[in-house]
């Protein structure tokens, strides 16, 4: 699975629980939002996809470039990193700091086999 085609599939994902997907674009010009979507109860959700290897862990870096656009620039209600793999301890305290929803491999495929969002829980 490409990049865009994750993306794609995290779009997929959202539209499967109920929310309305207004843009799915990655890549340098997206300003760290790939999805963005509005929830059946009307917030606006800006998600960040990382497709990496299970070696390769969502690092605090990744996850402060994020945090410096979601609020700011995309006016995100909530704001959540996705990824196929893990966080690294440092990316998950900030994102718990600045209210980022941190949403890893193994909660992902649970979003994928339950359909429920992890933002609903």
């Amino acid at each position: 699975m490409t990049a865009s085609e994750f993306e794609q599939a995290v779009a997929d994902l959202c539209e499967r629980g109920g929310c309305r997907v207004s843009q799915v674009e990655g890549g340098g010009g997206d300003l760290g939002a790939d999805v963005l979507a509005t929830a059946p109860d009307g917030w606006r959700i800006v998600i960040q996809c990382k497709r990496y290897g299970s070696a390769h862990k969502v690092g605090s870096q990744d996850v402060q470039r994020f945090g410096g656009t979601c609020f700011a620039v995309h006016d995100a209600q909530i704001a959540a990193v996705v990824t196929t793999s893990e966080f690294t301890e440092p990316a998950a305290e900030y994102a718990m700091q600045c209210g980022i929803l941190c949403v890893d491999g193994q909660e992902l495929a649970m979003w994928a086999s339950t359909g429920s969002a992890p933002w609903a829980e």
